[in-house]
């Protein structure tokens, strides 16, 4: 999973560089396919198929730009310009285990507010993955996502949600971004691997899906951010996958 973790932030730091005004959604799309190949990895999200969709996901990366909230689709048409923020989120299997992280990343200069929301939700993050040791509960971490988040005048998108991940790409607990008590709220113990991935949104929570049946937006019109890390849960404490 180390393995998976690593190819995922190295493909997203090229990506993140990559973004500038005039470049689309298809072009970062195009460059992580090439990417993912090369590695001799697979991509996780490509052909992953969901329910509530009624189809097969088919790109190898989900880019929500401004107000879309997660599963955005690349697309040529989808040009990137100065101020905008784009989330990029993208998944790997390698060897048969699976790498998930998503960073949202500035075009340009961006306005103060979007800086700060970018900022608080990178910040709940990080909090959040220090609580991911032995011992603790689930809601331990649901709970510090959601009381940074709130504390900042920002609101937590309840209908998505981070995963466990190992052999597959989505696997049990499923972790909330903020504590819901008809959740189940299991004790962390060691071994256990989370993708814990705050979606935060400027004004209201409230999110809704695209006629293209994948693009979550917000109701409001107002932006949203996303970060995401796989963590594993060892005896010396969070051990972060997805980063160096």
């Amino acid at each position: 999973m180390r393995k998976s973790g690593l190819l995922v932030y190295e493909i997203l730091q090229n990506l993140a560089a990559m973004v500038k005004e005039g470049v689309t959604t298809q072009d970062l799309e195009n460059a992580a396919e090439r990417m993912i190949r090369d590695a001799g990895a697979r991509p996780a999200f490509k052909g992953y198929y969901v329910p509530a969709a009624g189809k097969r996901y088919p790109y190898v990366l989900c880019t929500s730009v401004n107000d879309e909230i997660v599963h955005g689709m690349p697309s040529s048409r989808r040009v990137l310009k100065k101020g905008d923020i784009v989330s990029i989120d993208t998944g790997v299997e390698l060897n048969g285990y699976f790498g998930d992280s998503a960073v949202t990343v500035p075009v340009g200069e961006i306005s103060e507010s979007l800086q700060r929301l970018l900022r608080v939700t990178q910040e709940s993050l990080e909090l959040a993955i220090q609580q991911a040791r032995p011992g603790n509960r689930l809601f331990d971490i649901c709970g510090t996502v959601e009381r940074h988040v709130t504390q900042n005048g920002f609101s937590v998108v309840r209908e998505y949600v981070g995963h466990g991940i190992g052999t597959k790409l989505h696997e049990e607990p499923q972790v909330p971004n903020y504590v819901d008590r008809s959740h189940e709220n299991p004790r962390l113990k060691e071994g256990m691997v989370l993708a814990i991935e705050p979606m935060v949104n400027e004004g209201k929570p409230d999110s809704k899906v695209l006629p293209d049946r994948w693009t979550a937006v917000t109701v409001d019109g107002k932006c949203s951010a996303h970060f995401e890390h796989v963590v594993a849960i060892t005896a010396n404490g969070p051990w972060v996958l997805t980063r160096p």
